[in-house]
This record gives structure tokens, C-alpha cells and sequence, in this order.
């Protein structure tokens, strides 16, 4: 059972529907992608898991049971539209922040302390927020979302505004926490992220859940049997027709070639024929899409 569980969950705004029946289980411990094109009913889901906003129907279980406000001190939000005020202090926004989730004074000088040490930015303690890039700034927001150790991370776009480095820093960290045993709703359309990062995703279109399940099931799904084949020293011409050669690139004696085979399971049966022909195979593997790829097919198909 998840951590948290969607069943049904309807949204209108009026004539608008914003989320038609969705149901989608977030396992513990993993980092769940919840995808879609802008406008899908992503950011309503992820109100009504914090209970900014309410259903229509349908409901959201917290840990087996209906989520109430109590369990929102063990979410941390990061939402895409940033929000912090320019003219304070970074430390007493922290400081703030911690404390409306419950934290200590005590308790959220020492876990900030630690924060700041960790990403390197102790002196920007008492600057105002107005001082610091917008990147320097989703640091300290992406700190405050963090710092009461929450069993549940919900972050939108997290990497808006960083620099490769910094988004790094960022994407370490996400792995450090799942590892620790967070549970991470991971909002995005930087399908190499989801690639990188999450073990499970849905994605919704249209106010629907297209597709959910694992990130590699899903991409196997939706392959085509094909494989690419790296060898040398002969023609796959006298391998038995257990696959169909779609290209074949030959580059001084060294062939790259894309072959489609028969069915899901011939992988190998196709390498043990092409072997026993005495070719030497530099590489085997299967070419799977990438998930930009079935994010582009699938919500093109629901257009």
C-alpha cells in the first residue's frame, strides 16, 4: 500500500473539469513522477493532496486512512511558483517557515545551521531576499521545504532556474532523501529528470490518468522489439531469419546495426543464431524510447 492513495478524485471548477475520476498509489519510499502537459489537472492533484483545495469526490488516503490538515505538517511543498518575502532576512525566513511546521526555535536554528552548511551559503544568513539571484533563492526556498523532515516531498519543477551544477546538487539531494526514506512527488517536464530520478510516474491528460506504473516497464511497453547490434567480421546476411535488419552501418569493418526481432522474448535466440555464425559482437542491447518520447506520443494521440 502507498503512502499516499488517490481513488477517484474528481475537481470541477464550475463547468471545467480539472480532474475526471483519477486514481494513482505513491508508493513509500520512492520518487513518484506525475506528469502531463500544462493544463492536465497536475497542480490540482497536488492541492488536494495538501488540502488547499477540496474535492469534489472521490478521496485521498494519508498511510491507509483519509488524509487530514494534522498530516500536512508531515508534507513539504514546493510549489512552481516561487514564494518568498524580498525585504526579510534569509535566516528569519527560514527560521519562520520551520517554525509554521513545527519545528523548534531550537530545532530549526540547528537543522538551517546544517542546511546552510551542507549547500554552502552560511553568509547569506543575513542578507534580504531581494540580495540573492533567483537561483540562490530557490536554494533557500528548496531548504525551507526540506528542513522539518517530512515523510512526504512534493516538489514542482524543483530545477527551474538552477544552472546544470546546481540542478545536480539539487537531484542529489532529492536521491539522498529518498534513500532516507522520504516519499517524493516529483512534478516536471524535463522527461531526463524522470528518467534519472523516478522509480514510478502517471501521467494525466485531458484531466485523465493516461498511464501509470514503473518508469522501465513503461518504457519497455511502449519499445518495438528493436535492438542494436555492434559487430565485425562477416554478414548478417547468413544468420537465420530470426529478426528483420532495418540498418546495417559499416565503418571500416565495424557494422552498427539496428535489427527488429520477431518477438518480445527473441533477444536471445537472435544473439545465439548472429554467434553462431562466427561474427564478433562488440554489443547487444535493446533500444527502449525514452520518456519523451512516449510523453509526446501519448498526449498527441489524446489531442
Amino acid at each position: 500500500m502507498g503512502l499516499i492513495q488517490c481513488k477517484n478524485v474528481y475537481k470541477s471548477f464550475g463547468e471545467k473539469v480539472a480532474l475526471d475520476r483519477v486514481s494513482v498509489d505513491i508508493p513509500k519510499g520512492k520518487i513518484f513522477g506525475l506528469l502531463g502537459p500544462n493544463g492536465a489537472g497536475k497542480t490540482t492533484l497536488i492541492r488536494i493532496i495538501n488540502r488547499i483545495t477540496i474535492p469534489n469526490g472521490g478521496e485521498v488516503l494519508f498511510d491507509g486512512r483519509p488524509i487530514t490538515q494534522d498530516d500536512v505538517e508531515k508534507i513539504g511543498y514546493l510549489p512552481e511558483e516561487r514564494g518568498l518575502y524580498r525585504k526579510m532576512k534569509v535566516g528569519e525566513q527560514a527560521m519562520y517557515f520551520a517554525q509554521l511546521k513545527g519545528m523548534s526555535s531550537r530545532e530549526a536554528a540547528s537543522e538551517l545551521k546544517k542546511w546552510f552548511v551542507r549547500f554552502g551559503i552560511e553568509s547569506w544568513w543575513n542578507k534580504k531576499v531581494e540580495e540573492l539571484s533567483k537561483g540562490m533563492a530557490q536554494k533557500v526556498q528548496f531548504i525551507t521545504t526540506v528542513v522539518h523532515k517530512p515523510s512526504l516531498l512534493i516538489l514542482d519543477e524543483p530545477f527551474s532556474g538552477f544552472d546544470p551544477v546546481n540542478a545536480q546538487v539539487i537531484r542529489e539531494e532529492i536521491l539522498r532523501l529518498r534513500d532516507e526514506g522520504a516519499t517524493i512527488i516529483l512534478s516536471t517536464h524535463n522527461m531526463e529528470s524522470v528518467e534519472e530520478l523516478c522509480d514510478n510516474i502517471a501521467l494525466i491528460n485531458k484531466s485523465k490518468v493516461v498511464i501509470t506504473g514503473g518508469v522501465d516497464e513503461i518504457r519497455r511497453q511502449y519499445g518495438n522489439n528493436n535492438v542494436e547490434l555492434i559487430y565485425s567480421g562477416g554478414s548478417l546476411a547468413s544468420v537465420p531469419g530470426v529478426f528483420k535488419v532495418l540498418s546495417d552501418q559499416d565503418d571500416a569493418g565495424r557494422h552498427t546495426a539496428i535489427l527488429s526481432l520477431e518477438g518480445i522474448n527473441e533477444g536471445n535466440k537472435a544473439l545465439k543464431e548472429i554467434l553462431s555464425q562466427d561474427l564478433t559482437v562488440n554489443s547487444f542491447k535493446e533500444l527502449v524510447p525514452r520518456m519523451n518520447d512516449i510523453f509526446i506520443k501519448l498526449v498527441t494521440e489524446g489531442a
